[in-house]
């Protein structure tokens, strides 16, 4: 059997309205990812009493809930796996809908003492753990259910959703921090953003109930190759599958975190822009991803996954260690463009990305697989890397350290590419590569 095949996914027969609502969906766990690192020091007035270390126990608890995630992925990859992508989908969006729920009615350190704090990092364990299993069951029903020759642009809109999201968390807090002040935004006012998103996810659950099965479940359960043990499964048969997904996953989330996340961080610390400058400078490069990620998808449908991710490498080891010295000492115009050039290599590794980790894996462990190999990716290169870059930043005085970061996991997943078998079925069908010649 070989490491890496795409699988014999039938005809898809999901209806448009079930693909919508997959990739929708994660605008909620984008949307809550990105608001607690926005409110994270009113929450640390709310649950930790506002003191020295209160803004690090809160990011903190941030990062310890960040390693759930491989956890969920493996628990929700199992039941994706054995029971179907739609229960799946149901189960996370339930257990993220009640922790979005439960840290909205969640009592302060008024009420609770030190208690607060311990309980809001047990529902951001919850939600972490939920999340885990969201990302990759969306991916995996998105490929399933889309016309082979559109895989790419269909798979890659669950990541230009998640930028939505992000920017519905800054619409949200910029509003309720406005319009309040500090008393009543610490009394009662964080709440509202976590109320929004626990309608949110509710309404993305009731929407779910009426989803479709993937095909390529209901094929599996036809012909009875449903594995008993997909985690053990994918590790007999796919492992070289998953050390490919892994290097995708670490390319994509060395990116994403680096050069998106800790950009406005950067930007406050070392370019001498103020927060407000440096939030308004990564949501013109959030709205620039929006646009081409959909455009990055569709390419990899005509040109091939593997070229796509191949040249999206080599941008990623020579771009972010000009750009990140660039906007150091740019321009507002000059950062702006750099942030949009940083941002736009993220988004079409992410784009690319999505169907090519998916594809890596047939129909039978594909969750699992995206849970061992993506999702540990995930884990090991995002949650930590922006506190690292800017460690690296601060120890040494060199401004593109962090740029440094990502031309390192480029030129270390660059041979790994450059062997992957091509998987786009309309580009594989038009010029068969050597790389698939040879897994054959």
């Amino acid at each position: 059997m070989p490491a890496a095949a795409s699988g014999p996914t039938p005809a898809p027969v999901i209806s448009r309205g079930s693909l919508t609502i997959a990739a929708l969906s994660t605008i909620v766990e984008w949307y809550d990812f990105t608001l607690y690192l926005y409110f994270a020091t009113v929450l640390s007035r709310v649950f930790f009493g506002g003191g020295e270390l209160s803004l690090l126990a809160t990011l903190a608890g941030f990062a310890v809930s960040y390693f759930m995630r491989p956890l969920g992925a493996l628990v929700f990859g199992h039941i994706g796996d054995r029971h179907g992508r739609r229960r799946t989908l149901l189960l996370s969006m339930a257990l993220m809908t009640a922790a979005m729920l439960a840290t909205a009615l969640l009592p302060a350190y008024g009420s609770l003492g030190a208690t607060a704090g311990v309980l809001l990092l047990v529902l951001r364990c919850l939600m972490a753990f939920s999340v885990g299993g969201e990302y990759t069951s969306v991916v995996a029903y998105l490929l399933e259910g889309a016309p082979p020759g559109r895989r790419g642009l269909v798979t890659s809109l669950a990541s230009a959703a998640s930028e939505v999201g992000a920017l519905l968390a800054v619409a949200v807090s910029a509003a309720t921090v406005a319009l309040l002040d500090t008393p009543r935004l610490d009394a009662w006012g964080w709440r509202i953003p976590f109320f929004v998103g626990a309608a949110l996810a509710g309404s993305i659950w009731i929407a779910r109930s009426a989803m479709q099965e993937s095909p390529d479940f209901e094929r599996q359960q036809r012909q009875r190759t449903i594995p008993a043990s997909p985690i053990l499964h994918t590790l007999t048969h796919h492992r070289t599958a998953v050390l490919r997904t892994f290097a995708i996953s670490a390319l994509g989330s060395i990116t994403y975190y680096v050069g998106i996340t800790y950009v406005p961080a950067f930007l406050s610390s070392n370019g001498g822009r103020g927060e407000a400058e440096s939030l308004w400078l990564s949501t013109v490069a959030a709205v620039a991803v929006i646009a081409a990620t959909p455009v990055a998808g569709a390419l990899s449908d005509r040109l091939g996954r593997r070229p796509m991710l191949i040249g999206l490498a080599v941008l990623g080891a020579a771009l972010p260690l000009f750009m990140f010295t660039y906007m150091a000492h740019g321009t507002t115009v000059q950062v702006a463009l750099g942030a949009v050039a940083l941002a736009l290599v993220a988004g079409g590794v992410s784009a690319v990305g999505a169907p090519a980790t998916a594809e890596q894996f047939p129909g039978e462990g594909r969750l699992s697989g995206l849970a061992l190999g993506a999702t540990a990716a995930t884990a090991l290169f995002g949650g930590m890397t922006p506190f690292l870059a800017e460690w690296l930043v601060q120890a040494t005085g060199w401004t593109a350290a962090p740029g440094a970061m990502i031309a390192v996991v480029a030129l270390a997943v660059l041979p790994v590419l450059r062997q992957m078998p091509e998987t786009a079925p309309r580009a594989a069908h038009e010029r068969a590569s050597p790389a698939t010649e040879s897994s054959r």
